[in-house]
């Protein structure tokens, strides 16, 4: 796949666009919702399930946003559409493109909140890191979002609106009127549930933002090419199979409950016999279907050999791939990086017990856009110089 912007490192400001004011915005609401949307505004009921499914297509499937483009509905239609309802997505502020081809957007939303999402291309493949909240209560040590307290979840329309967004910058709607290759290659071909937040703590908008990712009449995402990666809430994650049924990714880390506390403080919660208990048990679990355990190596704290031998017992009998990821440094950060032999050496010994454990090629780092380093550049703004240096110990 070849990317459609520059490769070298770049940043792009964006022009403020109006986003409707007051009125709802369509983007975000399930086909449900919208029907009874239209319904208050008037479609008479029982032309409400054709006419979700016009203006579901205009929005998801051709990218428009504008009423008036949607021609195969009545100009008066359009016009009580356009008086009643927005179709609207996050404002992109900044656009930085990275040495390596990986995008990061900085978009704001209602209140004046900024989040970032990150755009990886690969060869076969694009994946879109998306955020589920604007801050994280989490506090993750190793993690630069972390530093940020949560200010509040995102919506469905927000999280759905940075898929449009990235397609939008990627140029990849089709034409209306043309005819779609279903097995053409996507430039977003992937979503990871990985950005700003914890998604099992925004549940719902979580949900129902990927179920619109997912519509065959839509963005037409397969469930497999979702992935949900939480810090172990445990009594959402049979809810996540059950209601979204994407792929599960953990924010593993550690083998003991003393050092996962201290790197994954929501382990003093749900300490690791509690969140494996429920991995084991996941409705989805397979061979074809194996849940992820992402795991950061840090010097000197998480990537003894003795490590690798104590993780492989612990997931014993979950089928399982192992993803291994060079801490991404930021500033202030109270960990290094493992080196390149150690982290060789702990994936041998994982890779030797029959699990799958590939290095994460650090990717966007020299934009800040690489995992555990997304942070809001306003909500960090909006601080005192004092609590930025007590964060960051400069």
């Amino acid at each position: 796949m070849t990317a459609t912007a520059p490769v070298t490192p770049d940043m792009l400001t964006i022009p403020r666009k109006d986003t409707g004011g007051g009125l709802p915005n369509l983007v975000g609401m399930t086909r449900d919702a919208m029907r009874d949307a239209l319904i208050a505004a008037g479609t008479p009921e029982k032309q409400a399930k054709m006419r979700v499914g016009q203006i579901w297509q205009w929005i998801y499937h051709w990218g428009v946003r504008d009423f008036e483009q949607m021609t195969n509905l009545a100009k008066d239609y359009r016009a009580m559409l356009a008086e009643t309802f927005v179709v609207a997505v996050p404002e992109v502020v900044t656009r930085q493109v990275s040495e390596d081809g990986t995008r990061k957007y900085l978009v704001r939303i209602a209140g004046g909140h900024e989040v970032e999402i990150v755009y990886i291309p690969e060869t076969d493949r694009g994946t879109l890191c998306v955020s589920s909240q604007v801050g994280c209560t989490l506090t993750c040590s190793f993690c630069h979002t972390g530093t940020q307290k949560l200010v509040r979840n995102l919506t469905a329309a927000e999280i759905i609106g940075q898929v449009m967004v990235a397609r939008d910058d990627l140029g990849e709607w089709p034409e209306p009127g043309t005819r779609t290759e279903a097995d053409r290659t996507r430039l977003l071909s992937n979503i990871v549930l990985m950005g700003m937040g914890e998604p099992l703590y925004n549940f719902e908008s979580v949900r129902d933002a990927m179920k619109i990712a997912m519509d065959p009449h839509g963005i037409q995402l397969s469930r497999r090419r979702i992935t949900l990666s939480t810090s172990g809430v445990v009594p959402e994650i049979a809810r996540t199979a059950e209601e979204i049924g994407c792929q599960l990714a953990i924010s593993f880390h550690a083998t003991t409950d003393e050092v996962r506390d201290k790197l994954v403080p929501i382990n003093k919660r749900w300490p690791l016999a509690d969140l494996l208990d429920a991995l084991r048990s996941y409705p989805k679990v397979s061979n074809s279907e194996r849940i992820t355990f992402e795991y950061v190596m840090l010097d000197g704290v998480n990537d003894s050999d003795e490590d690798a031998h104590r993780l492989v017992k612990l997931i014993d009998g979950i089928p399982a791939k192992i993803n291994l990821i060079p801490f991404n440094e930021w500033p202030g950060a109270p960990y290094k990086r493992s080196s390149n032999n150690r982290i060789r050496k702990f994936a041998d010994i994982v890779h030797n017990a029959g699990y799958s454990s590939p290095v994460r090629r650090p990717r966007g780092e020299d934009i800040m856009a690489a995992c555990g380093q997304l942070k809001s550049e306003t909500e960090r703004g909006r601080k005192s110089k004092a609590q930025i240096a007590a964060e960051t110990g400069t």
